[in-house]
């Protein structure tokens, strides 16, 4: 794995106090989305479908630095939208750090290299760049051509200024393994931090929702991946825990926990989840103690049937790892399972069927923002 050391015993410290505490529900990453806008339209994402004055809102400087508070969260992953049209993003950054939180900053890297200079190398802050495959792959995902180009030239602008760079990797229906092994190769030449990798969730009003990967496919898809490193003897540097990586492999059956990744978006603290929108809470106490926790989760309900991304799962693995260290040694020192059975996976007997709450939803939290005079009312400047 390429956390570093100091990072996973601070971030270990943290899980082992929660649990000599007793506490069953605590967050683990903060997702913190302090804009929906962003400069790109993938046909899979589903945060960009707002009208324009909820596009224009964004989350002050106070507003991310008391929403960490209020978590509490060591880790900070800062989406969007795009955070780097975020005109305040370097104080965001900064005010972060001064917390002590481990920050990593999504983005797309099409406005890296204008901007960099606002930054300054951290060991707790890592540019997280979104490279969904090698050329060809990330620009079709994208919906943008020279998109990989422009990601590639800027990852290697920020390892040059001395700034710790991951990518994020997210796959859909028809990844092919041997190009994802390619494109992991690739990105561990370039001298990445780290790798995170995910099945895509399927984003209701994604524009493009054919593509998205059932549990079955994202199971046999990750087990081809690592058996090709495997084969190959690769060293990609995974930032992320053993076992949630086997249980993209199939051998581990977690139920999600979604308290573990909260969300803090221009709406509120969004229910139930950073994927999952079905309505918002005022406040972190609010969305853990007023949710209804197992109304949502595979096997519950049916938006969250195929889900496996590590926004909802690495929390549960993490937990699973505390709980069990010597399997979760084992599976460090050999990697995930390629072969054999599968772990039994959660039935969908009694799931809930899928409810229609988007506009309902979005129509309130425009309905309220509005009144308390917290929206542009005109298209602002991107910053």
């Amino acid at each position: 794995m390429s956390i570093p050391m100091n990072q996973a015993a601070r971030i270990g410290a943290y899980v082992l106090r929660q649990h000599l505490t007793g506490r069953r529900r605590y967050p683990l990453v903060l997702m913190l989305e302090p804009l929906f806008r962003c400069n790109l339209a993938c046909a899979g994402c589903g945060k960009i479908d707002y009208p324009d004055p909820v596009l224009n809102a964004r989350l002050s400087v106070d507003e991310c630095l008391s929403a960490a508070k209020e978590c509490g969260a060591p880790v900070v992953s800062i989406a969007g939208g795009e955070p780097l049209l975020h005109h305040d993003m370097p104080a965001i950054v900064e005010g972060l750090l001064a917390q002590k939180r481990v920050i990593y900053l999504c983005t797309n890297a099409l406005l890296l290299e204008k901007k960099i200079d606002r930054f300054k190398p951290h060991p707790d802050f890592t540019w997280n760049v979104h490279l969904d495959g090698g050329r060809d792959d990330h620009d079709k995902a994208v919906c943008q051509p020279g998109t990989y180009d422009a990601a590639v030239a800027a990852i290697k602008k920020a390892k040059s200024l001395g700034f710790r760079v991951n990518i994020n990797s997210t796959l859909f229906d028809g990844a092919d393994p041997a190009q994802v092994a390619e494109h992991l190769d690739i990105a561990t030449a370039l001298g990445v931090d780290g790798i995170t990798i995910s099945p895509g969730y399927a984003y209701e009003r994604a524009a493009d929702r054919e593509h998205f990967l059932s549990r079955r496919r994202t199971k046999e898809l990750f087990r081809s991946i690592f058996r090709m490193g495997k084969e190959r003897g690769a060293k990609w540097p995974f930032n992320q825990s053993s076992m949630f990586l086997d249980f993209l492999a199939g051998n581990q059956a977690y139920h999600c926990t979604p308290w573990g990744n909260p969300c803090r978006n221009v709406f509120g603290w969004q229910r139930p989840c950073y994927l999952l929108g079905e309505g918002y809470a005022k406040s972190f106490d609010e969305l853990m103690n007023d949710t209804d926790w197992d109304l949502y989760g595979t096997g519950n309900y049916e938006k969250c049937a195929n889900c496996m991304v590590h926004s909802g799962f690495e929390a549960s693995a993490v937990k699973d790892t505390i709980a069990h260290p010597l399997k979760a040694l084992s599976v460090a020192l050999r990697g995930p399972r390629t072969d054999g059975a599968m772990a039994a996976d959660i039935p969908l007997d009694h799931q809930r069927p899928a409810e229609d709450v988007y506009k309902s939803v979005v129509e309130e939290q425009i309905a309220r923002m509005t009144e308390e005079d917290r929206l542009p009312q005109r298209k602002s400047a991107a910053g």
